[in-house]
């Protein structure tokens, strides 16, 4: 198989890790080669975090160039925004709707910009962008954003509910199992 490569793009805080150790245990069970690689910016003051999960028959290297992103999975909008230029040409977007303030606009120095949905619409990127802070809240804490989107994402790969189940319960802790499992459905199965 050739390698697919998925770059996980969010905030510092909001769950990008786990949500690449989920897959990484997903294609390492079906018996891909798997790598893993996490880009931390200023994760621990609310800044852009990035991880890379590729997988194959063979991978050589975790690092994912721009233009070379089959699928990126953005858990805010501005950071969908900022990472577009990686994903490669029949890529897919799969992004939260949710805007969260960055340092330079809280601090006052910009603002955040308009209309991204409609700008990332006009470039006429194929994206899935949906309100996963809902779902997430529905399924007991906004901090299962990260699973809601893995189970929206979960929709255009061809691995059984019984593998992505299996992923989720060798990661998850088992005192947050039921409510991430609730978060994942929600997100595999909401309009």
């Amino acid at each position: 198989m050739k390698t697919k490569s998925i770059m996980i793009v969010g905030v510092g805080g909001q769950g990008t890790l786990l949500a690449s150790r989920v897959l990484g245990h997903l294609f390492m069970d079906a018996g891909y080669d798997v790598k893993v690689s996490e880009v931390h910016g200023m994760s621990q003051r609310g800044g852009s975090v990035v991880t890379y999960v590729r997988f194959g028959d063979s991978v050589a290297s975790p690092i994912i160039d721009e233009g070379q992103a089959d699928y990126i999975i953005s858990f805010e909008l501005l950071e969908a925004a900022r990472y577009l230029p990686y994903l490669r040409e029949g890529g897919k977007l799969i992004s939260n709707s949710q805007q969260m303030d960055p340092m330079p606009v809280i601090t006052g120095a910009t603002v955040y910009p308009e209309n991204i949905e409609g700008r990332i619409a006009d470039l006429g990127v194929d994206a899935d962008i949906f309100d996963a802070l809902t779902l997430a809240r529905a399924a007991g804490s906004a901090k299962a954003v990260n699973i809601v989107l893995l189970g929206r994402f979960s929709r255009y790969f061809d691995f059984s509910a019984e593998a992505w189940d299996a992923a989720l319960h060798d990661v998850i802790p088992a005192k947050f199992l039921a409510m991430n499992l609730k978060a994942f459905e929600s997100g595999r199965t909401s309009a």
